[in-house]
């Protein structure tokens, strides 16, 4: 799994291009809604496509996690590729910065795990994430523990753990565009939770793709 599943304060990730631009509010009295003044974390497993579709989103206070860790002093670069987060510090920090800005979206696979109102939880199909994070070149080991994470819903029961409501989008075979179009929906109404529709391990060319690996 990531470098984010190891029970440690610090935490790295690859760097990922950063995304502010206007987002409309959430409309009040939505059933299921966050309140108005809340953030939403838009998470999901490295490769799921999180970044990638922050780059289409209308909205304000749109902030990867890398950066905003950066910026409140909680993370350092490390090389040109990764950026090094102290979680605990990032926490505090956030939570005071969130005293001066009441709403937005924060994007990572990290952003469940700060004082959030709502999650957007995006999927992708073990074997199509894995051809993704080849694609982007990562190391053979951080792809290996990428697709097991997402096959053992790994952030799904780590936003549950904290009873958050979670809204999961499943971005297999999906452009950009549309999948952004779905995720605006979610952050202007803030329908009620839905998850549990996705079981990966439900498919047997899953259970195959992970034996392989362990062979």
């Amino acid at each position: 799994m990531a470098a984010s599943r190891k029970h440690s304060r610090r935490r790295s990730f690859e760097r990922t291009r950063a995304s502010q631009v206007r987002r409309p509010r959430p409309r009040p009295g939505t059933p299921g809604a966050p309140p108005r003044s809340g953030w939403t974390a838009l998470t999901g497993t490295p490769g799921t496509g999180k970044t990638t579709l922050a780059n289409y989103l209308d909205g304000s206070d749109i902030l990867e996690v890398r950066d905003l860790a950066i910026r409140l002093g909680a993370g350092h670069r490390v090389g040109r590729a990764q950026v090094e987060v102290d979680l605990g510090k990032l926490r505090a920090a956030f939570r005071r910065y969130q005293r001066s800005h009441p709403a937005g979206v924060v994007v990572g696979h990290l952003a469940h795990l700060l004082s959030v109102q709502y999650v957007v939880l995006l999927r992708c199909h073990p074997r199509e994430l894995e051809r993704r994070l080849r694609r982007a070149h990562r190391q053979a080991s951080s792809v290996a523990e990428n697709v097991l994470a997402e096959a053992l819903d790994v952030v799904l029961i780590e936003a549950l753990r904290r009873r958050l409501p979670v809204y999961e989008v499943d971005t297999t075979g999906t452009s950009p565009t549309e999948a952004a179009r779905r995720v605006q929906r979610l952050l202007t109404r803030a329908p009620r939770s839905r998850y549990g529709r996705i079981r990966w391990l439900s498919d047997p060319a899953v259970t195959a793709q992970l034996l392989r690996r362990r062979a």
